[in-house]
Order: structure tokens, then C-alpha cells, then sequence
């Protein structure tokens, strides 16, 4: 199971934000090209990067800082934050990104969906964000009457490879993993899960890491490796099981 740390970028900054909440921000980094060049040293095998402000607009915004990280470390880049085009997401991978992320407002365009599953494959993961356990969208602002994991199966029949599901309700809380969320989810479909939200510390990469045999490939750690409760190395290697 890989960890996978975040870079969130807002303003051009490496920032972390509560709960999606964008007047609660904390600045980790003026330059996120550091943060990522320093989560590289540390082991990591992926980075996940999310343009806050292309989630905000509905297309990116900080292509040039993304370009840069790509540029600078030597491991796979995953990229989310306004990429609703089939263009946006062209342009974005032929920066060398390895990874696109359409958001859950994307896929309920159940057509474009397809047409991402279909163009880009392995390259395209579906962002799936849920609150007690219903689907949310438009940067987490509001909550559907769509079922989580019957969406996550849609999408899968539609072509999807991959899923990051994100639990809203935990996220940068500290307060750890929702793991009934994550088991239901990765139980449901027959695609590989990365699961996010709510990692305070080692014993939620143990725990998470007993769900692997039901398809949990890996976890998104933000808030608990910047404020130092989880240290990426010692969590790389519980995430192995060594």
C-alpha cells in the first residue's frame, strides 16, 4: 500500500485547508516545488497535487507551479483541481503528469465521464468525495441524494480504473480514518481505492493497510505530515508491513 502525500496549492502556495474550507487555510510553503522535492526525500514513491483555485474556477490555475514539481522530482504526479475538459486533462498529462483527477461534479456528466474513462484509461482517476456516505460536489459546498458506493460502481461500469474516495466529514480533522467508509467502498467495486481524509497517525496506516486484500492500494496523507503526527517514513513502512 502506497502513502501518498499531498500538495494543495492555492495562490501559488502550499497550503492545507479544513474540511475543503477555504477561509480556514493554513500556508505550509511558499513554494510547493520545496514541499514536493522534500516529501521525495523522505521516500515517497507519488505525489497527489490539487489546485485549489482550478477546483474553485472549474479549470486550473496553477499550471505553471504543477509544471514545476514536475520538472523537479523524479516520482509519479497525480493532478486534480478543474480538469472538466478532455482538453484540460490533454494538456495537463503532456506536462508529464502521470495522473489526472476529474472531481465528482465532472463525473456526474455521465458522459464526459465515459469519454475520460475511455480516452485516458489508467491515466484518469475518478475523485469521489462523500458525506455520511451520500456524494458531494462543487468543493465539497453541498451534498447530493446520490448513494456513494452505488456511484462509485456506476462510474466503474463506465470504465472507471481508479477511485479516490474521499471522506469528507474527516478530512484535515486529525480525528482518524473512517474505515467503515473506506472497507464498504473498496468491498463494493472491483477497482483499486485510494482512500482520503481524517490520517492522524501510524495506527491509521495499520489499520488501513488490513484492508488491502479488499483493494485498498493506497492513502492520501496532507494535514498529519505537515503538522508532524505522522512522519512519512515510518509510515511508508508500516504501509509495506515490514
Amino acid at each position: 500500500m502506497q502513502v501518498i502525500p499531498a500538495v494543495d496549492i492555492r495562490g501559488g502556495r502550499c497550503v492545507r485547508l479544513l474540511q475543503g474550507d477555504f477561509s480556514k487555510e493554513t500556508v505550509f510553503a511558499n513554494d510547493p516545488v520545496d514541499m514536493a522535492l522534500h516529501w521525495e526525500l523522505m521516500g515517497a514513491e507519488r505525489l497527489h497535487i490539487v489546485d485549489l483555485d482550478g477546483a474553485r474556477s472549474g479549470r486550473p490555475q496553477n499550471a505553471e507551479v504543477i509544471g514545476r514539481i514536475v520538472d523537479a522530482v523524479n516520482i509519479p504526479v497525480q493532478v486534480g483541481g478543474g480538469i472538466r475538459s478532455i482538453e484540460t486533462a490533454e494538456m495537463i498529462l503532456n506536462m508529464g503528469v502521470d495522473r489526472v483527477i476529474i472531481g465528482t461534479s465532472a463525473a456526474l456528466d455521465t458522459e464526459f465521464a465515459e469519454e475520460m474513462f475511455a480516452n485516458f484509461g489508467e491515466s484518469v482517476i475518478l475523485g469521489l468525495d462523500a458525506l455520511g456516505g451520500m456524494v458531494a460536489t462543487h468543493g465539497w459546498q453541498e451534498t447530493t441524494d446520490i448513494d456513494a458506493v452505488e456511484f462509485a460502481q456506476q462510474m466503474a461500469d463506465l470504465g472507471a480504473r481508479r477511485i479516490i474516495h474521499t471522506d469528507i466529514s474527516t478530512d484535515g480533522m486529525l480525528k482518524g480514518v473512517n474505515l467503515e467508509a473506506m472497507k464498504g467502498m473498496a468491498s463494493a467495486v472491483e477497482i483499486p481505492v485510494i482512500a482520503s481524509g481524517g490520517v492522524t497517525n501510524i495506527k491509521d496506516i495499520e489499520q488501513l493497510r488490513k484492508l488491502e486484500p479488499l483493494g485498498i492500494e493506497g492513502v492520501i496523507a496532507g494535514k498529519a505530515l505537515y503538522t508532524s503526527s505522522l512522519n512519512l517514513k515510518a509510515a511508508i513502512t508500516a504501509a509495506s508491513g515490514k
